[in-house]
């Protein structure tokens, strides 16, 4: 598969506005809820995507970050033999003060090195609010960020911002195998020894994220896997939905939430590639392209630092 430099829209023209109708809202025990919402007004809500699970939401003087990992170094993931695990973790500051500026919050959705070993350096530049599980608060703690920018969340909160707002869900990472394992699978109950290789950053916990910006309903998914009775009738306007996972994981997705209007594939690129080339996706994105077509969603496929305005 080619991606062109230029970026692609897979199965839709064009980008378009999307309507906000009724709220999907988590209660206080993770259960889904429905919820009549007025019509919020829209404003253009511009994103920008830095490969991997890494999204910038910018509308007006409001920017939510999801997973800001732009320091890229290899780990031989997509090799036969896999990721070393002992690989040492890299920042580049350089990397990140060329594209990233400013943020209000910023959103860990698992604690993986190709998620949050950055995390740390953002929060400090941009001293936005980080929501996060308690153990990645406790890996980004010994990462030296900052206690007072963490907010530790476990699912079911509903926080309003100054222009948007966050919704949290438990949620699952993706497993794989014969044995339906995790990647680099655990939890830290206390701040631990400073993180120096790649599998010292556990999953810790899997968060999925509703934003809601400029009237726009995102439901933010860092892995192709989600807790089915915490999204069960969610209602929203675009998804960020990743390739792989179980067979039919994205029709259950889709089934399991109301209908929606467009699809954004994400944490589909091989990211020992630098961020500065053309992303070169590390599975077939068919079957995910499929799923969405199926239930009549525009599906969009953007390129590394390829911004799109809905």
């Amino acid at each position: 598969m080619q991606v062109s430099r230029r970026g692609m829209l897979t199965g839709a023209a064009a980008v378009g506005a999307a309507a906000v109708g009724a709220a999907g809202v988590v209660g206080l025990e993770g259960r889904s809820q429905a919820a009549t919402v007025p019509a919020a007004k829209r404003e253009p809500v511009e994103l920008t995507w830095f490969g991997t699970h890494a999204w910038q939401l910018k509308c007006g003087k409001s920017v939510v970050l999801t997973d800001p990992w732009l320091t890229r170094f290899k780990t031989g993931t997509f090799t036969p033999e896999g990721a070393d695990p002992k690989t040492k973790l890299v920042i580049k500051p350089e990397v990140i003060d060329k594209h990233l500026s400013t943020a209000d919050a910023i959103l860990v959705h698992h604690g993986h090195y190709d998620h949050m070993a950055d995390v740390p350096y953002v929060a400090k530049k941009t001293q936005a609010t980080v929501l996060c599980t308690e153990t990645h608060a406790n890996l980004l703690r010994a990462m030296r960020t900052p206690n007072e920018l963490l907010s530790p969340v476990r699912g079911g909160e509903y926080l309003p911002f100054d222009g948007f707002s966050i919704e949290v869900f438990p949620s699952l990472h993706s497993c794989s195998g014969k044995r339906h394992t995790y990647a680099y699978p655990g939890y830290r109950y206390d701040v631990p020894q400073r993180p120096r290789v790649i599998e010292d950053l556990v999953e810790g916990g899997t968060l999925a994220f509703v934003i809601t910006i400029g009237g726009l309903r995102i439901l933010s998914l860092s892995t192709a896997n989600f807790d089915p009775n915490a999204l069960r009738d969610l209602q929203v306007d675009v998804i960020f939905a990743a390739p792989g996972g179980e067979p039919g994981i994205t029709d259950r997705l889709l089934q399991t939430i109301k209908p929606v209007r467009k699809v954004i594939a994400t944490h589909w690129d091989d990211f020992d590639k630098p961020l500065d080339d053309p992303g070169i996706p590390w599975t077939d994105l068919t079957p995910l392209r499929q799923s969405v077509e199926r239930t009549g969603a525009e599906f969009v496929v953007l390129d590394h630092l390829q911004q799109v305005t809905l």
